[in-house]
């Protein structure tokens, strides 16, 4: 069965996690996927951890199954001839170097571009090839800071607080997943490429949606909530009987069924809390009414009332709950491959559901340089020596 993406090639310069997440989807999509390092492995992931597992690291296996690996030296002309003689059969190369690196490498989109005109070529960098900030290093702990994003993460008493993961790296892989396919798309009508400047900077500060809009429509500096949202009210975590889980009310009717649910009807009917917005207003008010309530009874029992009530809910789940959830389970959201090195895997795998074209698990992550034969043999550069 042919895949979705299986006619497009894409050579991966990229390391860590924003590059190589992208280019993971891109694989999972069926595109033939080059990853590319310095000879013995220099994608740092792979000497992150622990846990490793026959000393194969566990942060790598997350983002680079559905790849092939070469190692070439790009400090050497000949590691820059090969490079060269890859792109003209390539459809897609990505970067994340320092902004200026691919230039002194001599691999500019303007060089590149004339030796393939339909090349798409995605670069990403910390805050963008642009402005004064270009040049500075991006991490994501970084972005997460000067974004805004742990400025609304976390309460008044811990603090700012970034997110569990390195979340503008995920977000930064997806917007340049999409960037790479509209280009794509659109060079069926052109038959050229074009470059795509991608910033985990930009990603993160898209990412504040409607907390960004707030401030920019009111002036007024939004203050972490913890698990309160800013917005919308009962929208929160509650401590229960036996554990905490969370209850999203989004709209009026679902808190008359939460307080009907609660026998507790007349809360609704309380001028401070009938609609939305005095909820917000009266939220101090609220919600210690409504934890006195939660704290009677288990989360499973409050669990069920809410399914029975169509009250949007869930319970805080550990990982170990999260792997041996049955939803998952069913969506066949972990994977499991045999890894030369590592040997049996498992891994988190695609969201992506395609009814004709489905993401599918071709290939391992790879080890360092571990299809060099493979692709070098058909390269004249090479083969001419």
């Amino acid at each position: 069965m042919s895949l979705a993406l299986s006619n497009i090639r894409v050579l991966d310069l990229s390391r860590v996690l924003a590059g190589p997440y992208c280019t993971m989807i891109l694989g999972d999509l069926g595109a033939e996927v080059i990853k590319v390092e310095a000879p013995g492995g220099s994608d740092e992931t792979r000497f992150w951890g622990p846990p490793f597992q026959h000393d194969v690291s566990a942060y790598y296996l997350c983002a680079n199954r559905n790849k092939k690996s070469i190692t070439v030296d790009l400090k050497s002309k000949e590691g820059i001839k090969i490079i060269k003689e890859l792109i003209q059969d390539s459809d897609v190369v990505i970067n994340n170097f320092k902004t200026g690196t691919m230039e002194r490498l001599g691999l500019s989109y303007d060089t590149l571009s004339k030796l393939n005109p339909k090349i798409v070529y995605c670069s990403i960098t910390g805050f963008g090839e642009t402005g004064p900030y270009k040049d500075m290093p991006g991490y994501d702990f970084i972005i997460q800071a000067m974004s805004g994003l742990m400025s609304i993460t976390g309460d008044e008493t811990s603090g700012p607080q970034k997110v569990g993961v390195a979340i503008t790296d995920i977000l930064t892989g997806l917007y340049a997943t999409i960037g790479i396919q509209a280009a794509l798309l659109e060079r069926t009508q052109s038959d050229i490429g074009q470059k795509i400047d991608i910033s985990l900077y930009d990603s993160a500060v898209s990412s504040l949606v409607n907390v960004g809009s707030n401030y920019l429509m009111s002036g007024a500096v939004p203050k972490p909530l913890g698990n309160k949202h800013a917005n919308i009210v009962p929208y929160q975590t509650f401590k229960t009987l036996d554990g905490e889980m969370v209850i999203a009310v989004g709209n009026d009717n679902q808190f008359k069924n939460l307080c009907r649910m609660m026998e507790k009807p007349e809360i609704s009917e309380n001028s401070k809390f009938r609609t939305n917005p005095a909820r917000v207003k009266n939220r101090e008010q609220l919600v210690p009414l409504l934890q006195d309530i939660f704290s009677t009874k288990t989360t499973a029992f409050w669990q069920g009332k809410c399914n029975e009530n169509n009250i949007p809910c869930g319970p805080i789940q550990n990982i170990e709950q999260v792997i041996n959830d049955p939803q998952l389970q069913a969506r066949n959201m972990f994977l499991e491959a045999d890894h030369p090195t590592a040997g049996p895997i498992k891994m988190v795998g695609s969201p992506i559901k395609l009814s004709r074209t489905p993401v599918k698990l071709n290939a391992h992550p790879p080890d360092p340089g571990e299809h060099n034969k493979e692709i070098f043999s058909k390269l004249k550069n090479i083969n001419d020596k």
